[in-house]
């Protein structure tokens, strides 16, 4: 089974029962792009991509900038439309076949920046239609931070930052641990 087709199978109610706090863990994965790097105004545009069902267009719509959300899935795009209508642009497309009409001014790739077989041509267009940041996560326990580096400055970001990131995703935490955990949490903005 390909990834496509087990994420058209996993569609229908895919946030609800892949996310211990659905509503939360958008809300924090929002935070945290805004909040990582250069500020973005209010009216931005943000491409969400690999964005399974736009869990995140919620938060992002509430605080005023535009969504665009992208992925692979027919079934995810088509579960997200249920959800969301009109509201926002949704394509259906793999995220390094997509390229945006006009540019973006950030650009998200959450859970999925491992996809795209050629990593540093998947940067390299990212960095091509992106004005302001690139902000995706990985595990450092994966994926080498050294080589993810070099090949976000072979595409052409010359600016990294690194932010430690920690949302557990299946797992509910009490208000209080939360509190602790998110002062401090691996995420990777470029620009």
């Amino acid at each position: 089974m390909s990834i496509t087709e087990k994420f058209d199978r996993l569609a229908r109610g895919y946030s609800e029962h892949d996310y211990a706090d659905p509503a939360r863990y958008a809300e924090r994965r929002a935070e945290v792009v805004l909040a990582t790097g250069p500020a973005v105004p209010a009216g931005a545009t943000v491409l969400d991509l690999a964005c399974g069902d736009a869990n995140m267009a919620e938060p992002l719509l509430a605080r005023g900038y535009h969504y665009v959300g992208v992925d692979g899935s027919g079934e995810m795009i088509a579960e997200a439309k249920r959800r969301l209508g009109d509201r926002v642009a949704l394509t259906h497309a793999l995220i390094d076949q997509y390229a945006p009409d006009a540019t973006v001014d950030v650009t998200v790739c959450l859970r999925a920046f491992y996809y795209p077989a050629d990593r540093v041509a998947f940067f390299r267009d990212v960095a091509r239609y992106t004005r302001c940041k690139f902000v995706f996560d990985f595990d450092p326990r994966v994926y080498s931070r050294a080589e993810i580096e070099r090949d976000l400055r072979a595409a052409g970001f010359g600016e990294i930052v690194l932010q430690p990131f920690f949302l557990p995703q299946r797992v509910s935490v009490p208000a209080p641990l939360r509190a602790m955990l998110t002062l401090s949490s691996p995420q990777l903005l470029a620009n």
